[in-house]
């Protein structure tokens, strides 16, 4: 399987290759040069695999000739085998149409595992092949950090550098970082949100003075084989429901647009979606862009769902670059003007490619508290305001019929509650305990460094800290 850029002049890699890149250097994302498609009987086939085979199974084509079958088979069992639950991601069923689809199973609580326990298998693996070592910079409006930390720490050879918005994550999602004890990992607190995390991130990637000094890796969503891992839960929900006879339709509450876009690939690959809504609070960047076309980043408004708090969606740049004719010169163009005005509108093409699939539907914090409130009465349902946004989401779209009465809605849950005890307790008037294993969690010390705003204390952090490791 080979990769090209959104950007169009980045070289050309293979599977083995875009994992430990990350970002490519002409500063886009990589993608697969054609997308694989299961017929209608091989999607049958996969009916009844445990979670572990199916995943071995969806990856398959994407990391042909960089990965044999049993290397795969064998990474993706030990992988799996390690989740709160022997389905991994179960589903939850809340009235005749509504559905949840657990993502929290995973040691940090939270959706990107699934993902990311993957990630750190490849890159150990990778890096062994290679007799190399790695930085990896990431930045997290929440559950990214704690979910890489825990995959790579104590990995060899690799080291972690995690940029967190000082004071605008939950106190489980702060320590959940910053309590790992491990001499590869290393948190940081700046003094902003996560679009000026993000930013930094991105900039180190092209700032020669870094990459001519360190071979930098990638933990975000902007990283392939991250998002590859995601498109396994939609095919496994799927195929409960009926798939391929039945369509299913997903709501998935999303800032960076990485697990919605893990949908719109498994749509891609064959899996008969009927619609993905793009569930987003009161930072609605991808709400405008999906119902008017217009892609304009506004100020960060801090909210009780800090992982949506997120103005500039990287992975939609792959959504644009796919809808609009996979013309990279010309989404360079677009994308760079993007990044100088923090103003775009979607092309005619962009926006009715995206329209064919997508939907967006908004949620404030009143009714983002409404959703969880309902699903605890109507449902003994405890869930975390992320997932409340998204069955806000579901539950209009059902109510509206947007969503036919007879196409059941998955919600994606993607955190636990008692990752956000404070805004469940005020909705539902039940605080959630953290599951046993991870109780200790406020008894343990944290370790972070508070830094400015600023890209050069960023990038001067990571130099210094990659030089004495």
């Amino acid at each position: 399987m080979e990769y090209i850029s959104t950007r169009g002049s980045a070289p050309t890699l293979d599977f083995e290759g875009v994992t430990l890149a990350g970002l490519a250097t002409d500063g886009g994302l990589y993608l697969p040069s054609e997308w694989p498609r299961f017929s209608e009987a091989e999607i049958r086939d996969l009916r009844g695999k445990p979670y572990h085979e199916l995943a071995a199974t969806v990856m398959r084509p994407f990391v042909k000739g960089s990965l044999t079958d049993d290397e795969l088979d064998a990474m993706c069992a030990a992988v799996y085998g390690d989740f709160g639950h022997a389905a991994v991601t179960p589903l939850v069923q809340l009235n005749e149409q509504h559905w949840l689809l657990e993502l929290f199973h995973g040691p940090t609580l939270a959706f990107k595992d699934v993902a990311l326990q993957m990630l750190g298998h490849l890159f150990e693996t990778f890096l062994a092949r290679r007799e190399q070592r790695m930085m990896i910079v990431g930045a997290t409006s929440g559950d990214t950090g704690s979910a890489a930390i825990n995959a790579v720490a104590n990995r060899d050879n690799v080291e972690i550098v995690m940029l967190h918005p000082k004071g605008r994550v939950s106190d489980v999602q702060r320590r959940q970082m910053t309590t790992v004890r491990a001499a590869n990992v290393y948190n940081l607190a700046i003094d902003g949100s996560f679009d000026d995390a993000q930013a930094h991130v991105k900039c180190m990637f092209r700032d020669p003075n870094v990459t001519g000094a360190l071979k930098l890796g990638a933990v975000n969503s902007i990283n392939w084989a991250r998002l590859m891992a995601q498109v396994v839960y939609y095919f496994y929900s799927a195929l409960q429901l009926g798939a391929p006879e039945r369509k299913v339709a997903y709501s998935v509450p999303t800032g960076n647009f990485g697990d919605v876009f893990a949908g719109y690939v498994a749509a891609r690959m064959g899996l008969p979606i009927e619609r993905l809504i793009v569930a987003t609070n009161v930072n609605d960047i991808l709400y405008r862009a999906l119902s008017d076309g217009d892609y304009s980043a506004g100020g960060v408004t801090p909210t009780i769902t800090p992982s949506m708090d997120i103005q500039v969606s990287s992975n939609f740049e792959r959504l644009l670059f796919d809808c609009g004719g996979r013309d990279g010169a010309a989404l360079a163009e677009q994308m760079g003007a993007f990044e100088a005005s923090k103003a775009m509108r979607l092309t005619n093409a962009q926006a009715q490619g995206a329209s064919a699939l997508f939907t967006s539907i908004r949620a404030d914090q009143d009714e983002t508290a409404q959703a969880l409130a309902w699903a605890y009465r109507e449902t003994s349902q405890i869930i975390d305001p992320h997932t409340g946004v998204g069955l806000h989401a579901s539950i209009v779209a059902g109510d509206t019929g947007l969503i036919a009465k007879d196409v059941p809605i998955i919600t994606l849950a993607t955190a636990h509650p008692a990752k956000f005890p404070d805004a469940v307790e005020r909705a539902v008037g039940v605080r959630p305990a953290l599951p046993q294993r991870v109780g200790d969690l406020f008894g343990r010390e944290e370790h972070f460094t508070e830094i400015s705003g600023d890209y050069e204390a960023a990038r001067n952090f990571v130099l210094q800290n990659a030089a004495d490791a």
